[in-house]
């Protein structure tokens, strides 16, 4: 038998037990926030792919319009012009391609040739498109008293002086080009003058480096003569014509004689196969660093003369 003490409490503890499931229950606690997630940024950046494009030759008013042809997900544009040769001829520089067909070759002999030889023509096309851009990136030189201008692999300074008639004189030792300049001289003037000097000097070193090359490769040539090709270095006829391009002045004179020898050797080979470099190695072993250098130093010149 329970006490009366007993009864109480139990009652007692049954209402604490009612009052707290009548209660209301506190609010739960709310969730946290949904973080948002962001990916982490990566350590290294890779550089962008510099746009790619191809040269395509420029037509004048009197030229036939450019071919086209679908080279994998490229469209080339070329000019075409037709010959006696009995082959087809390919030409890549910075102005693009141009193609050499016999007259009698169809277009679809000529889509096939060219085809033949995709892979090495568009290498060439997006080479001279890069270069193209990255020479019109290069800042032209400016033309006031203190220019350095480039001449045989270093620097000349060009020194401009009031003078009453216009003069253009060299100082090897002090490697200065002094150049009168006259009242009311316009720029472009200035620039013709100084081009010509370069040309000058480039029509003598040529004539010294032929007369040098010659016996050791072993020919003779006919006649030379300075050219202002876009990069075509040199060219030379079956009838020993050469044409060297006065823009070599501006490069060491070793990158001068390694084209001197080259054209001189096409007097005994007259195509670029492995005899005809066989004989540039017999006079310049390295031809191959000199065509990389070439290359490299044509990229890195400074803008002189930007109609150029």
């Amino acid at each position: 038998m329970t006490s009366p003490q007993n009864d109480a409490q139990q009652l007692e503890m049954f209402q604490d037990m009612f009052a707290a499931l009548k209660s209301p229950a506190p609010p739960a606690a709310a969730p946290p926030a949904p973080q948002s997630y962001a990916p982490p940024a990566p350590l290294f950046k890779a550089p962008s792919t510099p746009t790619r494009s191809l040269p395509a030759p420029p037509v004048g008013p009197n030229d036939p319009p450019l071919q086209k042809i679908q080279l994998g997900s490229h469209t080339v544009h070329y000019a075409l012009r037709r010959s006696a040769r009995r082959s087809h001829g390919f030409m890549i520089d910075d102005d693009g391609l141009r193609v050499t067909s016999p007259r009698r070759s169809s277009h679809a002999d000529i889509e096939s040739a060219i085809r033949a030889k995709q892979g090495w023509i568009l290498t060439k096309l997006f080479e001279r498109g890069e270069r193209r851009v990255m020479r019109a990136q290069r800042a032209p030189v400016e033309w006031v008293d203190g220019a350095r201008l480039p001449y045989l692999g270093g620097d000349i300074t060009l020194r401009l002086q009031g003078a009453a008639r216009s003069h253009c004189v060299f100082d090897a030792e002090a490697r200065t080009l002094n150049v009168g300049v006259t009242p009311g001289l316009s720029e472009w003037q200035l620039r013709e003058r100084v081009k010509r000097w370069f040309q000058d000097e480039a029509r003598r070193l040529f004539g010294e480096r032929l007369d040098l090359y010659a016996p050791r490769v072993g020919v003779s040539y006919n006649a030379y003569a300075i050219s202002s090709a876009g990069t075509r270095w040199g060219s030379c006829t079956v009838a020993g014509n050469i044409r060297l391009n006065w823009k070599l002045v501006h490069y060491p004179l070793a990158l001068l004689d390694y084209v001197v020898v080259h054209e001189l050797a096409h007097l005994r080979e007259m195509n670029h196969s492995p005899r005809f470099w066989a004989v540039v190695g017999e006079v310049f072993p390295d031809y191959d660093g000199a065509k990389a250098a070439l290359k490299k130093r044509s990229v890195e010149m400074p803008v002189l003369f930007p109609e150029e």
